[in-house]
């Protein structure tokens, strides 16, 4: 059995019991009713890949901001001058051209039926693979929700958040110190902007860079991110393997190499730091398989807040409120 194949029929067995507890959203939901749907939205999502790897991180990163705000609903996608887009933790998303794209396909293949929500769940699920992550089952079936609230995504970890408070807001949700090991641990796929990091390097504490970064790597970040220099410039989050969904955001945490300060506080915290240990195998910890527990993870918080039946609708158009 090959490697992928068997993690495959691995997160099968590990998702059983999230399954169970989802709130009304099954596999295979839209198996009568729009037989190609998730087809639909998987080629789309390669189709912009191909000419845009950068939508894979931004897809992921947009799902996981849906879910938490008003869960997992579609009210990121909302337009209006006090939306989730507006707020400032959402203005450097990106990928939403790939959900209008495909909710255009899919309104043309069964009109009024796939939601935006389970678009943005799929899409999230596809741009792993893409990745060479892990490919997971998806449970569908959400409505959209009416509401986006700039004001609302205070519920957002931010990038400066210490680990009590991270965990604080991850239980609020029902999800475990374990799941926001693995959810944070997305971040092996994507970038961040210079701004959001650069003050690590400059007069952090007495004079001089964050001590929890690797010395040595002071000076690479340095240069990639001078001093009043292009705040909006990019970088890998994990560094040498930016591309690829794999366990070296953890091993760079281990050494240093973490980029935002909340990334790094997972190695620097004891109560998470036992988790990237184990999902790097370290000797003398029981290993977890990233892979395997991402994808349970996302199945899990997939199902946050969902609006099913005749809560919520299905909407037309991904970026407007029916």
């Amino acid at each position: 059995m090959s490697p992928r194949l068997f993690l495959g029929v691995a997160v099968m067995f590990a998702m059983a019991a999230a399954l169970v507890h989802a709130q009304g959203t099954r596999v295979g939901f839209y198996a009568r009713t729009c037989p190609r749907a998730e087809s639909i939205v998987r080629s789309t999502v390669q189709s912009h890949f191909r000419s845009n790897p950068a939508i894979a991180p931004g897809l992921l990163r947009m799902h996981f901001h849906d879910c938490f705000v008003q869960g997992c609903d579609a009210s990121i996608l909302i337009d209006g001058p006090n939306s989730e887009k507006t707020a400032p933790p959402n203005r450097l998303l990106r990928g939403y051209e790939v959900i209008d794209d495909a909710k255009t396909q899919l309104e043309a293949a069964c009109p009024g039926v796939v939601s935006c929500a389970d678009i943005l769940s799929l899409a999230a699920r596809d741009s792993v693979f893409l990745t060479r992550g892990i490919n997971w089952q998806v449970p569908t079936g959400r409505r959209d929700g009416r509401v986006s609230l700039a004001s609302d995504t205070s519920n957002l970890p931010g990038f400066t958040e210490s680990i009590d408070s991270q965990k604080q807001k991850f239980a609020d949700l029902g999800l475990s110190t374990q799941d926001l090991v693995a959810l944070v641990g997305g971040h092996t796929i994507g970038t961040s902007a210079c701004q959001l990091f650069s003050y690590r390097l400059y007069n952090f504490t007495n004079g001089g860079p964050d001590s929890t970064i690797n010395p040595a790597f002071v000076p690479q970040l340095q240069t990639l991110c001078p001093q009043n220099g292009d705040g909006s410039r990019r970088i890998d989050l994990d560094t040498g393997s930016g591309n690829r969904f794999d366990v070296s955001f953890f091993a760079n945490l281990r050494n240093g190499r973490g980029i935002l300060e909340s990334d790094q506080k997972l190695w620097t915290d004891v109560s998470t730091r036992s988790f990237v240990q184990r999902f790097l195998g370290e000797r003398g910890t029981r290993p977890l398989n990233f892979n395997v527990e991402f994808a349970r993870s996302m199945v899990k918080m997939s199902n946050i807040g969902v609006k099913t039946g005749t809560n919520g609708e299905i909407r037309r158009i991904c970026s407007a409120i029916n």
